[in-house]
């Protein structure tokens, strides 16, 4: 709860730091209202809805509310999916407005101290320092390997947890241990002719728990011609620091990883991560105003691909793909596909595997409910929107769910989960789904 001189505080850096103009852009016309999954799901209510937050927002600039404990939940449980920016008649980038207005909020109130503690622990002790993430999924995976994971499930202890947390426990990956974390090479050749040179941006959870993932990804870029490159000193993206909060520091984050990168004398820098690549695209609005960075962030962008795009500009498609009969969908990554703008190419490489089916889902680019640690601090709104998305993904009758970036990857595992499925439906990373066709 914000204090009156809080809210004094924030309301006068809304109207120091907000966009008016871009706020200004909204027309309030309505056409974000079908897109916007909390404005469906809350029952049809106006403040969480893409149009109610920016209303909300120009009436803190304008001083017509105070910035209070309803704004601040109105803001905190919208998403971030950015499905309204793409059907935006006037383009406005609520994304970045919203980033803006909770930065403020959280920057300028005072935390309770537990809080103050687990945050600096989580973003400032752990995800800028890979050697740390690493440490800590190896303990995951010592836990996994040791015996103790059957231990704690039949002990019943996992029923102390609300029951999406406990089922999450269920589906998660199983972790590499710290050998295979620590081994792989930062440099590999194409396989056959040298078509490109490409950088790998390998991210935190993907480089850890969905390490095969990331090997996957890499061994299907060399396979189309791509030699690899995997800088040392690259980071977090800083998009969970975005998100929460944490501005600064994904400023600081984003810095080290331009660097880090420059130097790659790469063609494109590739993710296989929607939420890490629509982070990684913005760095030139992050960094917009530092004079010394500004065209140093634009040249790292410019440079930013997806995987999936890059197989299709080096013809991947036409390799000899297949796989077992069955039928196939796709639930979109948000940011991939709002921010990054990527969207049809992964049904075009999915598409092009023989024995394959595949039956677009309804809504497939409706967020899933993940959205970073969404599903974990606002459970309740997340487990609806995972269930709407489960029935869509049922009517298809697919026996495989195909998504591409791991939030979203563990989100439907989850769904499946709950919906009891678990014996007829998997969910797979789209990289995954193209070495098994290549293997095959």
């Amino acid at each position: 709860m914000t204090t009156a001189d809080e809210r004094k505080v924030i309301e006068q850096q809304f109207k120091q730091r907000m966009d008016e103009e871009e706020l200004l852009n909204c027309m309030r016309c309505g056409f974000c209202l079908p897109s916007c999954p909390t404005y469906i799901e809350s029952g049809f209510q106006e403040s969480h809805s893409p149009r109610g937050r920016i209303a909300l927002m120009k009436a803190v600039v304008d001083g017509t509310i105070e910035p209070d404990e309803d704004v601040e939940r109105s803001l905190e449980l919208c998403l971030g999916c950015r499905a309204c920016e793409p059907v935006c008649p006037s383009g406005v980038n609520y994304g970045r407005l919203l980033e803006e207005a909770r930065d403020i909020i959280q920057q300028n109130k005072k935390h309770a101290f537990p809080v103050k503690v687990l945050r600096r622990a989580v973003f400032k002790g752990l995800f800028p320092h890979p050697n740390r993430i690493r440490a800590l999924t190896g303990m995951l995976g010592l836990y996994q390997r040791s015996g103790m994971q059957n231990v704690i499930r039949k002990s019943g202890l996992l029923r102390l947890l609300p029951d999406h947390l406990a089922k999450m426990e269920a589906v998660l990956p199983k972790v590499p241990n710290m050998k295979q974390l620590k081994k792989r090479p930062h440099l590999l050749p194409a396989i056959g002719e040298r078509k490109k040179r490409a950088a790998f941006f390998s991210g935190c959870l993907m480089d850890t728990l969905f390490l095969d993932t990331n090997m996957a990804t890499i061994e299907l870029l060399r396979l189309a011609g791509c030699e690899i490159i995997i800088p040392e000193q690259q980071t977090c993206c800083g998009a969970l620091h975005g998100h929460s909060s944490e501005k600064s520091e994904a400023i600081l984050l984003a810095k080290r990883n331009i660097q880090a990168f420059e130097d790659s004398n790469a063609d494109f820098i590739i993710t296989n991560a929607g939420g890490c690549g629509a982070f990684l695209k913005e760095y030139d609005h992050l960094l917009k105003d530092d004079s010394e960075w500004r065209e140093r962030a634009a040249s790292f962008t410019g440079k930013l691909k997806d995987f999936s795009s890059v197989l299709l500009e080096l013809n991947f498609d036409q390799q000899s793909l297949e796989l077992p009969e069955q039928i196939v969908t796709y639930q979109d990554s948000c940011h991939l596909r709002n921010v990054m703008k990527t969207s049809a190419e992964p049904r075009r490489l999915i598409r092009s595997i023989k024995g394959i089916e595949f039956k677009e889902m309804k809504n497939a680019e409706s967020c899933c409910g993940s959205a970073g640690i969404y599903n974990i601090v606002e459970s309740e709104m997340s487990m609806k929107i995972l269930d709407t998305k489960m029935e869509a993904a049922a009517a298809t009758r697919a026996a495989t769910i195909v998504t591409a970036n791991p939030g979203c990857l563990l989100q439907m595992k989850l769904g499946i989960e709950r919906a009891g499925l678990t014996d007829r439906v998997r969910a797979v990373h789209l990289a995954d789904l193209l070495l098994e066709a290549v293997q095959k």
